[in-house]
């Protein structure tokens, strides 16, 4: 088969919000389809991958999932290190995880340092509006709105991974505002025919486990407490 020599854009995209607000439930709707009811805190981090077309453009978004938990926090430098744009992820139904949004939102900026702060790409995603109908909601679509507007118009998405609400939409935003980003000469390239190579060997989407992590960020495993 002849493969095409175009050139598939890699864009690394950090996943952020408190502990149980559905961030690893939104990532494995988006890139395999699936939901578990059943509740599983994230450990240090992990990431998947996933292919899409943005403008007629290859792309493959990296997506990082964070632990929420205030003792992984420390690790965000590492993590967060060569970011093409952050997700940010609230629950609408507790209003804790609405108001650490700016905490998140700052301390990621603080961490990544990049050249223009002020335009890096966010994206904000309000989840778990299927529950009880949206009648426990505590976070009004009017106060989220207003907190991207605070933020240099944040596009904003209401979103269920348990229903499937809107999570495509959402990601397919995420990975276009990463292109339209000002540092878009900083993006990393890869070709199609490595992608081919990597897509045999793993499928269209894959998941990496820890110790692949550590490799790729060259970190050392003293650096992650799993107890």
């Amino acid at each position: 088969m002849e493969v095409s020599s175009r050139r598939r854009a890699l864009l690394k995209v950090i996943v952020l919000g408190d502990s149980g607000v559905g961030k690893t439930s939104l990532m494995n709707r988006y890139v395999y389809k699936k939901f578990n009811q059943q509740y599983k805190a994230t450990i240090g981090a992990d990431f998947v991958t996933k292919e899409l077309q943005v403008d007629d453009k290859d792309v493959t978004l990296q997506i990082w999932d964070t632990a929420g938990q205030e003792r992984f926090q420390s690790l965000g430098s590492a993590f967060y290190r060569g970011s093409d744009c952050c997700v940010l992820v609230y629950d609408v139904n507790v209003l804790k995880s609405f108001e650490t949004l700016t905490n998140w939102h700052d301390e990621f900026l603080k961490q990544v340092d990049p050249v223009h702060p002020d335009v890096f790409p966010f994206v904000l995603l309000g989840n778990k509006i299927d529950i009880d109908g949206g009648n426990s909601r505590v976070v009004s679509e009017k106060k989220a709105r207003e907190w991207c507007s605070s933020k240099g118009d944040i596009p904003y998405f209401e979103t269920s991974a348990k229903e499937d609400y809107y999570v495509d939409d959402a990601f397919q935003s995420v990975a276009k505002v990463a292109l339209q980003t000002d540092n878009q000469h900083d993006i990393y390239y890869q070709d199609i025919s490595e992608a081919v190579s990597e897509v045999d060997q793993r499928g269209s989407c894959a998941c990496y486990n820890v110790r692949q992590i550590y490799e790729h960020l060259r970190l050392d495993e003293s650096m992650i407490q799993t107890t």
